[in-house]
Parts: structure tokens; C-alpha cells; sequence
């Protein structure tokens, strides 16, 4: 039978299977809309695509970007939490190139805005809501659009051969305007608050809401417009029946959240547009990736890259204010989308057949065979680099320099397998980011010791079939058999495609078996233990709770120093942490990022449980998800009095439980002993009216102490039943120490 830790594995496995299914699905349908277009008819509409296009393209994706910056300034109005532009800005544009890119599986544009917002004061509750307000005003963008587009033109739009009459799409753009002016009247002047599980979402006034709608239909209208005017041929009266297509895909990505929306998107657009000349639509989709999603995402790293170096270059004093401070917590996730994108060009690049007039000069330089041996090393470090990228987004010091030289020898082998130096620059430009961030990567954990989450290995399975894809369409009418494989010619560019897809597929393979083989990681002596640690954490901590390491139902994973230590337990799969690590705070992230990375070689799930806000950052830059369950509540003791209105309900329990006969008193150490039975049949009766088992982890628990003298050591009397770690045998000790 499967136990409950295998079905907990095999469930945090079905979302990766259906990503990776809906991405295969989408570029099955890709492959059917696509069968009658071939490689060059796409090459030929691509040089129709002119600079001027090109420009035009730009000019309205920067137009959608800075739309997409106002999302968060009237969220942030919203929410009365205003902070300068260009706070905003950079929140909004570090987080939209992220989720456009790489989409929900592999990060989250949610972490960028958290790191940015949380070092201007804003708590996890404002960054949630701001994210909130952010997509109703998208979504409120699309329906407004979407409803005038069906209203005012009705006809020419099908898709995949189903066509409604013109009626039935004006009546679903009368419905859906009518909704957005009913929500708009609902609203009121004021706005409202909603009540979203434990969330109060602020719902802004119609005056607010108008100025979003607005926002929001400038970014769509002009990110639509930004594919129109690349697909050659097409004018202005074509844009209202382009742009449902273009919302349909938008729409068709967001549900299925494959990264970056690859294949999906394209053939949603493809199969909406019947109309549109196939070799000229893809051309206009390859330009639209270009310069939509790949060259923000260029950008923004290169915006944080040049913050995160100035960062380390400069004393730590004059830069903790502005962006500069949270340039550190987003650099890492930013250099390891750009060196995954670097992998997957050189991957795309290796499946496409090489420009003749390159291959004709580099025959005069090269002998065939350091050709060949250069086209399947590329694709080789392509793939290496789509692994090692995980390393960078944990910030590991190995995985740097791996990358670097990575870099370095793509680009080499960019130049060698075809004279491809577009490649060979923005290897050497990655290469240069890497160097200039550096600092940034700071973890000593080996390299080997890397572990792959299932979302990762998502994407990188998905970006491997991509040019697997790809070469198969470049070379559909290649005849293959078997000794296609060993023909070696300066034109022979399907063999090369064939052995590079072979060498990629044999490396993957044999990391595969060598992770599989590999004897387990063992944890290094004396940083694992069952019993409390006594260096010097529990003096540099602050925290009450963090007695609760005394209760012994935690295990403890210890820094080397001592300084620090993090107290956690493993039920099933998960590996639940008590609150935020304990002793000297910049020992937190690699304490937390040892024990995520032990849970992740187990199968098993990382879990943060009653954090502060301290720990909150190490906790995003891990990729977990912040919920909120609760609130803790503070009291001001030299300024509480029951003398007030609000404390009415007070003042009448205390008189109550005074004239009950309740009254408070604080037993004194040596006085304690003699009133554990009576404690302890209190705390026996209360568990049996409740119908409770006794608590713990979280909590205290009755446990008293083995003998007198242990209880002159001891500051509370707790009752704890738990195996000995030694022998097993089942013992009773005092649950807490004094400190």
C-alpha cells in the first residue's frame, strides 16, 4: 500500500505532470496548424520584418511597461500606502518581466515586489493586496476591451474553424461591459471592502476603479499592437479581430501556467487568426518574444545587476536606503533567469540550420571535425546551464563560478560551430553580469550537494523540448534513417541537430544516474541533534519562544559557529520549522537554505511556521508562499489600564473570577514541587473536558521534572512522555530550562 508520505509526493508531483502535459498538448497543436508551413517560408516573412517594425514594436512595449508600472501606483493609492515612482516602478517592472518570462512554476513575480515594497515599510498584507488590486485591474482591462472589441465588431473572428454568428459575439460584449459598469456602480464613490477568506481587499471607489480601467486598457491595447505591427501586411482594421486572439492566448496561458506561455500562447493565436498568413504570424511571434519578453527581461537584470555590484562595492552604510537595498535579494533570481534564457539559446540555436554564408567562411578557418565538436558542445552547455541556473537562484558560490566558465566556453563554441557572435556577445554579456554581481552569491554549500525541485526540473524539461520541437520543424523534410546520424558535411546541419539532441539527451541521462547512484548526502558533525543546543544562539536571542527549543519533541539543525540554530520536526513529508531561527540573525539564511535543501533531497516539503517579519525575507528568496492564518496580539503593560470603555468585558471577568474566589500568584521556584499534583490534575481534567490530547510543538506542554533537584533547575512544570533519542526507552524530563 502507498503511505501517507508517498501520496503527499506523488500529489506535489501531478501539477508539474500537468504543466508539462498542457506545454506537450500545446505544441501538438502547434505542430498540426503548422504542417503546411515550412522553415524557409518562415524565414522569408521574417525578413519582411523590418527595423522599422522592430522600433515600432518597441516603442509600444515600452508604452505596455510603463501601463503596467501605474498598476501598482494606483494599487498602492488604493491601498493608502503611496510611495515615490520610482519604488513602483521598479517593483512593477522586475515583477512583470519575471511572471511574463518564466511564469508561476519556476518564480514568482510576487517575490520581487515583496523585496522592494517590504524595505519601504510595507507588510505582507499591503504587498498581497497590491498584487490584488493589480490583477482585477488586468482583468477588468480584458473585459472592458474584450466587450467593446465584441460590440462594435462582431465579425471575422473564429477559431480553429468555429464561427459564431457576428450576434452572438456583439451580445457577449453587451454582457460584458454591463457587468463592468454594474461592478463600477456597486463600488460607490467610497468603494468597498471585501472579505476574501482572511484577507480585507480594499475595493477602490469608481473614480479610482475608471482611472485602472483606463491604465489597464492603454497596456493591452498597446502589448497587442506591439504583435500587429510585426506581422507583415497588416493594418489597422485588422487589430479589433487581432486583439481578441491576442487576450484569448493571454487568457489560455494564465490558466495553464506553462512558463512563459511557450507553445501555448502560440498556438492559441495561431489557431484564432485562421485569416493571417501562418509563415508571417510566426515571424511576428518570434519578433514579439523577442522584443516583449526577452528584452525587458534583459534589461531589468541589467538594472539590478549595475544596483547589486554597486551594492558590494560600496561601504554597507551608504547604501542601506533606496533600491540599492533590495537589489541583494533579487539579483540572484534575476542572473539565474537570464543564464536559463542563455541555455536555452544556445539550445534553440544548436536545432536551427546555420547560415550559409557563415558556414562557407568558417570552413576556410576550421577543419569540419572542431566544427561538429563545437555544435554539440554548445547544445550541451546549453542544457548544463539550464541546470546550474538553480545553483545561481540559491546562491551558491559554486554555481557561480561554473557558470562563468560555462559562459565562457559558449561563447567560444557560439563562434566555432557557425559563426554565431550574437550568441558569443550575450554569453560574454551574461558572463560580465555574473562578474559584476558576484557578491551576491555567498553560499559555500557544494555544488554536488544541489538539489533540483520538481518546478525546476519542470522548466528545464520544457526548455529541452523546445529545440527537440524546433529542429524537427526546421528539418521536416529531411528524409531520416539511421545513418543520418554520421554524416558529417559543412551543410550536413540535421545530423548536427540529430547528435546535439543525442549529446543532450545522454548528458541529462547520465546526471541522472550519477544523482541516482550516489550514496546520500551525510550532514557534517554536530550540526544535527535532538537535544537543545547550548552555545551561544539562546544568548544573542531576544524571543521568549525560543525556550520552546526545551519542550524535546524538535530536532536541531546547528550552525558551526554555534551562533545559530533553526528548530524543526518531520511529520510525513513535511518538515515543519518552530518559528524563526534562533541567535544571530546573519546566520538565518544558510541555516534555512540547508534544511530546504535536505528537504528537498528527502521528497519532502519545506514549511515556516509562525515567522516574524524578520525571517519573512529568507523565507521569500526560498520560494515559499506567504500565508497569513493569524495575528498576534501586543500589549503596551506600562499603558494598559481596565479603566476604559473598550475594556468593559474585562473588568467584568476579573470581577467575576474575583468573586469566585480566582486569584493570581507567582509560585516561586523552590515552592514549586509541592504543588505539581494539583497542577497536573488540573491539567489532566482540562485535556479530558476539551477532549484534547496533550499539546506541544507550538505550544508547552505539563511535563514534570524527574527529581527535586531538577526542579530547582527548572523555571515551568510541563508534562512531556516522549523516546529517549539513546535508547528509546520512554522517559520524563523537564520540558524547559531556565535561561
Amino acid at each position: 500500500m502507498i503511505g501517507k508520505a508517498q501520496m503527499d509526493r506523488l500529489k506535489s508531483g501531478v501539477p508539474v505532470a500537468v504543466v508539462l502535459l498542457l506545454a506537450a498538448m500545446g505544441f501538438f497543436a502547434l505542430s498540426h496548424l503548422l504542417r503546411e508551413v515550412h522553415m524557409h517560408d518562415i524565414r522569408a516573412a521574417w525578413a519582411q520584418v523590418g527595423v522599422l517594425h522592430l522600433l515600432a514594436a518597441a516603442g509600444l512595449t515600452a508604452i505596455s511597461y510603463l501601463a503596467l508600472t501605474l498598476y501598482d501606483v494606483l494599487a498602492l493609492r488604493a491601498i493608502d500606502r503611496p510611495l515615490p515612482y520610482r519604488v513602483a516602478a521598479l517593483a512593477s517592472f522586475t515583477s512583470y518581466t519575471l511572471s511574463h518570462n518564466l511564469g508561476l512554476a519556476l518564480f514568482t513575480g510576487g517575490s520581487a515586489r515583496y523585496r522592494i515594497y517590504s524595505a519601504h515599510g510595507l507588510g505582507a498584507g499591503d504587498v498581497g493586496r497590491v498584487v490584488a488590486i493589480a490583477g482585477l485591474t488586468f482583468w477588468g482591462g480584458v473585459f472592458t476591451l474584450a466587450g467593446a472589441m465584441l460590440a462594435l465588431f462582431p465579425g471575422g473572428l473564429g477559431f480553429a474553424g468555429f464561427a459564431p454568428s457576428p450576434w452572438v459575439w456583439r451580445a457577449s460584449g453587451l454582457a460584458l461591459l454591463a457587468l463592468i459598469i454594474g461592478a463600477l456602480a456597486w463600488s460607490g464613490p467610497s468603494g468597498r471592502t471585501v472579505r476574501i477568506w482572511k484577507w480585507d481587499l480594499r475595493i477602490p471607489g469608481y473614480r479610482t476603479a475608471l482611472a485602472q480601467l483606463g491604465v489597464a486598457t492603454v497596456d493591452l491595447m498597446a502589448a497587442s499592437a506591439a504583435l500587429l505591427v510585426l506581422v507583415p501586411g497588416a493594418s489597422l482594421a485588422d487589430w479589433p479581430v487581432f486583439f481578441i486572439g491576442y487576450i484569448l492566448a493571454i487568457i489560455a496561458v494564465l490558466v495553464t501556467h506553462v512558463p512563459g506561455g511557450l507553445g501555448v500562447f502560440e498556438a492559441v493565436i495561431v489557431a484564432a487568426l485562421p485569416a493571417t498568413p501562418r509563415p508571417e504570424l510566426i515571424a511576428a511571434l518570434l519578433g514579439y518574444r523577442l522584443v516583449y519578453y526577452i528584452l525587458p527581461l534583459l534589461i531589468a537584470g541589467v538594472i539590478i545587476a549595475v544596483q547589486e555590484g554597486a551594492r558590494w562595492r560600496r561601504p554597507m552604510a551608504a547604501t542601506l536606503h533606496g533600491a540599492q537595498t533590495i537589489a541583494s535579494g533579487i539579483a540572484p533570481t534575476l542572473v539565474a533567469a537570464l543564464v536559463f534564457l542563455g541555455g536555452m539559446v544556445l539550445l534553440v540555436s544548436g536545432a536551427l540550420p546555420a547560415e550559409h554564408d557563415r558556414m562557407a567562411a568558417l570552413a576556410a578557418i576550421l577543419p569540419l571535425p572542431l566544427v561538429e565538436i563545437s555544435h554539440l558542445a554548445g547544445s550541451v552547455v546549453g542544457a548544463a546551464l539550464l541546470l546550474v541556473s538553480a545553483g545561481l537562484y540559491r546562491r551558491l558560490d559554486g554555481a557561480a563560478w561554473l557558470t562563468g566558465l560555462l559562459l565562457l566556453i559558449g561563447a567560444l563554441v557560439s563562434l566555432a560551430k557557425g559563426l554565431d557572435y550574437e550568441e558569443a556577445i550575450l554569453m560574454l554579456l551574461l558572463a560580465g553580469v555574473l562578474r559584476w554581481t558576484r557578491g551576491a552569491f555567498y553560499r559555500r554549500t557544494r555544488l554536488t550537494q544541489e538539489v533540483l525541485t520538481p518546478s525546476w526540473l519542470a522548466s528545464v524539461a520544457l526548455m529541452i523540448g523546445l529545440p527537440i520541437w524546433v529542429g524537427f520543424f526546421a528539418y521536416k523534410r529531411v528524409p531520416y534513417s539511421t545513418d543520418l546520424f554520421w554524416r558529417f558535411s559543412e551543410h550536413g546541419d540535421a545530423s548536427r541537430f540529430l547528435r546535439a539532441s543525442l549529446g543532450v539527451g545522454l548528458a541529462l541521462a547520465a546526471l541522472a544516474v550519477w544523482r541516482l547512484l550516489r550514496p546520500a548526502p551525510v550532514a557534517g558533525p554536530g550540526l544535527v541533534s535532538l537535544e537543545p543546543p547550548q552555545g551561544e544562539a539562546m544568548a544573542l536571542t531576544h524571543r521568549t519562544d525560543a525556550n520552546l527549543a526545551y519542550t524535546g519533541d524538535k530536532r536541531f539543525l546547528c550552525s558551526p559557529s554555534g551562533r545559530a540554530f533553526v528548530m524543526y520536526q518531520v511529520r510525513g513529508a513535511s518538515w515543519i520549522v518552530m518559528g524563526d531561527p534562533v541567535g544571530d540573525p546573519a546566520e538565518w539564511s544558510e541555516l534555512l537554505w540547508q534544511l530546504r535543501e535536505g528537504a528537498d533531497a528527502a521528497q519532502g516539503r519545506l514549511l515556516l511556521y509562525q515567522i516574524s517579519l524578520q525571517a519573512l525575507p529568507v523565507a521569500i528568496d526560498l520560494g515559499l508562499q506567504i500565508v497569513k492564518y493569524g495575528e498576534e496580539a501586543r500589549v503596551d503593560l506600562a499603558a494598559f489600564t481596565l479603566d476604559t470603555p473598550s475594556a468593559k468585558p474585562l473588568r467584568y471577568a476579573v470581577r467575576r473570577a474575583e468573586k469566585e474566589g480566582a486569584r493570581f500568584a507567582i509560585i516561586a521556584r523552590d515552592e514549586l514541587a509541592a504543588h505539581l499534583p494539583r497542577l497536573q490534575e488540573i491539567s489532566e481534567s482540562w485535556l479530558r473536558e476539551k477532549g484534547h490530547r496533550e499539546k506541544g510543538f507550538s505550544v508547552g506542554r505539563f511535563d514534570p521534572p524527574i527529581s527535586p533537584a531538577s526542579t530547582a533547575r527548572s523555571s515551568c512544570a510541563r508534562r512531556r512522555l516522549s523516546p529517549s533519542p539513546i535508547s528509546g526507552r520512554r522517559r520524563i524530563a523537564p520540558s524547559c530550562r531556565s535561561t
